[in-house]
């Protein structure tokens, strides 16, 4: 089963925003979270959740 919540292929212009729980054209990756097993995941925040979270996007993430 698919867990990953953002929308399959990398060229997708909207990713899910993880900090307010939808959509967003500006989501960034933020955030790089270690599983047990498997790849680690990223978690993305858009401009606003960015703002007033002080979240720094993560550099050199190709997405």
């Amino acid at each position: 089963m698919d867990t990953d919540t953002r929308p399959s292929g990398a060229a997708e212009a909207r990713r899910f925003c993880h900090f307010h729980g939808g959509e967003s054209g500006t989501a960034l990756p933020v955030k790089s979270v270690a599983r047990n097993s498997g790849p680690d995941v990223l978690l993305y925040a858009c401009s606003p959740c960015r703002e007033q979270r002080h979240l720094i996007p993560l550099r050199g993430m190709v997405v």
